[in-house]
């Protein structure tokens, strides 16, 4: 499943509770279609360049927000009920193009990198073994009088 993120620009006067209400209902209609979210951020209040009208004013500021997903890609099609939501000025999905996870994002040098770092851990696993006698501490030098 590619990436995406989801911007929203809300209407500034929209309480918190219907943001995070908006925000939680596009969250869970990710999860329904076997999607994952991953990260929900609040930019804030921004100053728009131009106002944007909508039926009941013209706007020059708004809130963003940013959702993060991984979905299918039918999650374009499946968003558009977000064009009659009247507490958004506006909303923009972006695919998130030439990213990387897991393995492919350290490449084939890195692969090689790994493998010396799980050997290292193996050394140190055995040597902490070893120390665990030192570091006892008896419980008569614990207790409080």
């Amino acid at each position: 499943m590619p990436p995406y993120d989801c911007m929203f620009l809300f209407k500034p006067h929209i309480r918190k509770e219907a943001v995070l209400d908006l925000v939680a209902r596009v969250g869970k209609h990710v999860s329904r279609r076997n999607g994952v979210v991953t990260d929900v951020k609040n930019l804030g209040p921004v100053q728009l360049g131009y106002g944007i009208r909508k039926l009941d004013g013209r706007y020059y500021q708004g809130l963003l927000m940013q959702l993060s997903m991984m979905a299918t890609p039918e999650i374009n099609k499946e968003l558009h009920y977000l064009n009659k939501e009247d507490r958004l000025l506006r909303w923009l999905l972006v695919k998130q193009r030439k990213t990387s996870f897991g393995l492919d994002l350290l490449g084939e040098e890195g692969r090689f990198e790994l493998s010396k770092f799980s050997q290292l851990s193996k050394l140190e696993d055995e040597d902490e073994d070893e120390d665990d006698e030192e570091y006892e501490v008896n419980e008569e030098e614990n207790k409080v009088n």
